[in-house]
């Protein structure tokens, strides 16, 4: 009983890893359905482990370092590996060299995560878009343009999909303050961020379907931007 106890917050990080691992190979094999609904799972299980490992106070250095681990895969290599698949689409040559360009974002994750263990700081924010978010962010909008054709201004265009690579990669490890869903005080007005970012994001997600998915991303950023000085 204590062993399930003790691992099952590393249990369910590793289904993260493994959830990450399966959606990759079928993004590479053009089944991104797959690939969406790996990501979701691998984002539920990443709330959970760090949920359950509070709740059973089975914290380790161990699971620290296996979640920076299994979130460098679903949220690290699956982005980057998106934006390798969406700019090698773009050229008639097997594998164009600017294509590989799209694992900087996975460079940048890598870093980002290195540097999150590190800081002591981010416990009611976050510094720079999270990994997660950023995945969200750029599978969202591929498949809001394989499944509607929508953001194909992106997608058509090497060039500004390079600029989105570029930014992304900024965001990662940006010194911009996030909203973070813990709550350090259950006062309403020490709350405001995290009740504009529910309230706005389930509205665009009602007006706009699967495209508002990438574009609650977009509206967190602008809200975190907006609400800096509370972020603390």
């Amino acid at each position: 009983m204590n062993f399930i106890k003790n691992n099952l917050a590393n249990i369910l990080t590793l289904g993260n890893l493994f959830s990450g691992c399966v959606g990759a190979v079928h993004l590479i094999l053009g089944d991104y359905h797959i690939t969406a609904i790996c990501i979701v799972i691998s984002l539920v299980l990443d709330f959970f482990d760090g949920f359950v490992a509070r709740a059973l106070k089975s914290n380790s250095n161990l699971g620290v370092q296996l979640d920076s681990l299994a979130d460098m895969v679903s949220f690290g290599f699956i982005p980057g590996l998106t934006l390798f698949v969406a700019l090698a689409q773009n050229s008639p040559q097997a594998i164009p060299w600017h294509a590989y360009l799209g694992f900087l974002v996975t460079v940048f994750s890598c870093l980002r995560l290195a540097i999150f263990n590190l800081d002591e700081d981010q416990k009611y924010y976050f510094k720079g878009l999270n990994t997660p978010s950023n995945t969200i962010l750029l599978f969202g909008l591929y498949y809001a343009f394989r499944e509607t054709q929508k953001f194909d201004f992106i997608f058509n265009n090497t060039y500004i999909l390079l600029g989105v690579t570029l930014l992304c990669s900024w965001l990662l490890v940006s010194p911009i303050k996030m909203i973070a869903m813990k709550f350090k005080s259950m006062k309403l007005q020490d709350n405001y961020p995290k009740l504009a970012l529910l309230i706005g994001s389930l509205l665009i997600l009602i007006l706009l379907g699967i495209a508002g998915i990438p574009v609650v991303i977009i509206y967190y950023m602008i809200i975190s931007i907006f609400f800096q000085k509370q972020l603390n």
